[in-house]
């Protein structure tokens, strides 16, 4: 009985542990993955800054082509453009472009409300590098506690980060094949 006691206060105190050191964790989280592209930045831009655009390189609409997609704004392109997901494996939300840099950078308010509530920011910057473009895209936002749990128990850079580099080359392809 002694031995179980014993057990059972080391799995506490190692739990206990574990959430102390969420808790010191950064109050907000990037994640962020670049790429070079064969292509000019005005020829790169109309894919990023245009969600109907955007969606044909998405990476996680080719994971899941069953997502709902609806789209608002006064156009599908400059800021207010806009567009909602709803899916099975995506989950809920938004996102609409805020504001842009012709041919040099877009930024995305994103509203995630399912599986659980986040509000980030999609920044992509267009630099030119010799005759190609260098494109990175930064995810950044707010770090509430469970998100510093998450990060502890799982590589959120690498989860997330994956997807961008899966994105980027898609967006490569798409930019180059033009």
């Amino acid at each position: 009985m002694k031995v179980i006691k014993t057990l059972a206060l080391l799995v506490l105190a190692a739990i206990a542990l574990l959430l102390i050191y969420a808790a010191t964790r950064p109050n907000e989280f990037v994640v962020e993955r670049s790429t070079r592209i064969d292509a000019p930045p005005e020829k790169i831009f109309p894919l990023i800054a245009d969600v109907k655009a955007f969606n044909t390189w998405n990476p996680w609409l080719r994971k899941e082509p069953s997502v709902q997609l609806t789209y608002s704004g006064a156009s599908t392109s400059g800021p207010g453009a806009s567009y909602s997901w709803v899916g099975k494996e995506s989950g809920e939300g938004s996102m609409t472009l805020a504001e842009q840099t012709p041919s040099s950078q877009v930024v995305y308010k994103l509203d995630f409300m399912k599986p659980f509530e986040a509000h980030n920011r999609a920044l992509f910057t267009l630099t030119p590098d010799g005759a190609g473009t260098r494109v990175s895209w930064k995810m950044d936002g707010p770090a509430p506690y469970l998100t510093k749990l998450m990060g502890v128990l799982f590589d959120m850079d690498k989860m997330v980060g994956d997807d961008f580099a899966a994105g980027l080359a898609n967006l490569k392809a798409a930019a180059e094949a033009k």
